[in-house]
């Protein structure tokens, strides 16, 4: 259990929630989009080990496509990590990352701990697909992310009709240079699946600097997501998950 409570003082520095959530498990961390939550189960893993999670998850290494102008992302080497650069690092902040990367890493959750190669061609099996996760554990954190999804969750807006999905939604400050990061200026991301009983596409939506007035990922980005995933289902021909609008998709989809 963690106990957020809103806020989370490290040093001089202090991690907020947008509200107090008080004492939540890692499932309702997960669904509220815990900053607090997270940096409190982050500070308590080995700097190393934290490191690692990101490193065998792709960050700040090349996907490897040959695409010019692709960038490895960087991930600043954890032996100069201060306790509060292990806080932010936990919800997106200092380190830097395109949403290849992400969409890779959430290969690893979909495909049951498995993190699969990268590949602009169309192929019918990855032969370099390396182990991240137990399946346990990736099938464990694709069920937290599907309470994201929930009418209480931060990105009700991304649901699928006739679906289950996953996912999880990001709101990130841009970097301003030399000078932190700029107060107005965002990027909204919702990255997800579906679905989410047995994953066959992973979307991520990176929106820079929304102007329309709403900048949190699950009202600028999560929307998108769910448009361009029930589409692209259908034209798939995959057969709805979710028993109580199953009928009337399948016969939708039957020509």
């Amino acid at each position: 259990m963690f106990p957020t409570h809103g806020s989370l003082q490290i040093g001089r520095n202090t991690v907020k929630d947008v509200h107090n959530y008080g004492t939540m498990d890692l499932t309702h961390v997960i669904k509220k989009s815990s900053n607090v939550g997270v940096s409190m189960m982050s500070l308590k893993m080995p700097p190393s080990y934290f490191w690692g999670i990101y490193h065998q998850l792709g960050f700040g290494v090349s996907a490897k496509t040959d695409f010019p102008g692709e960038a490895s992302g960087v991930v600043k080497d954890y032996k100069k990590w201060s306790e509060f650069d292990r806080a932010i690092l936990s919800f997106g902040y200092g380190l830097n990352g395109s949403a290849l990367q992400l969409a890779r890493a959430y290969t690893a959750l979909a495909d049951d701990g498995l993190l699969h190669s990268v590949s602009l061609l169309k192929r019918e099996e990855d032969n370099e697909a390396v182990r991240v996760f137990s399946a346990k554990t990736a099938k464990s954190v694709r069920k937290m992310m599907e309470t994201v999804l929930m009418k209480d969750g931060t990105a009700y807006e991304a649901r699928v009709d006739g679906y289950t999905a996953a996912g999880k939604t990001g709101t990130v400050k841009k970097a301003s240079g030399s000078h932190g990061y700029a107060e107005k200026k965002y990027f909204s991301v919702f990255a997800g699946m579906a679905p989410a009983t047995d994953p066959r596409l992973i979307i991520v939506v990176m929106i820079d600097e929304p102007s329309a007035g709403k900048y949190y990922g699950g009202l600028v980005s999560a929307p998108v997501f769910s448009k361009v995933m029930a589409g692209a289902l259908r034209i798939m021909e995959v057969a709805p998950d979710q028993e109580e609008t199953m009928p009337l998709l399948l016969t939708r989809m039957t020509p």
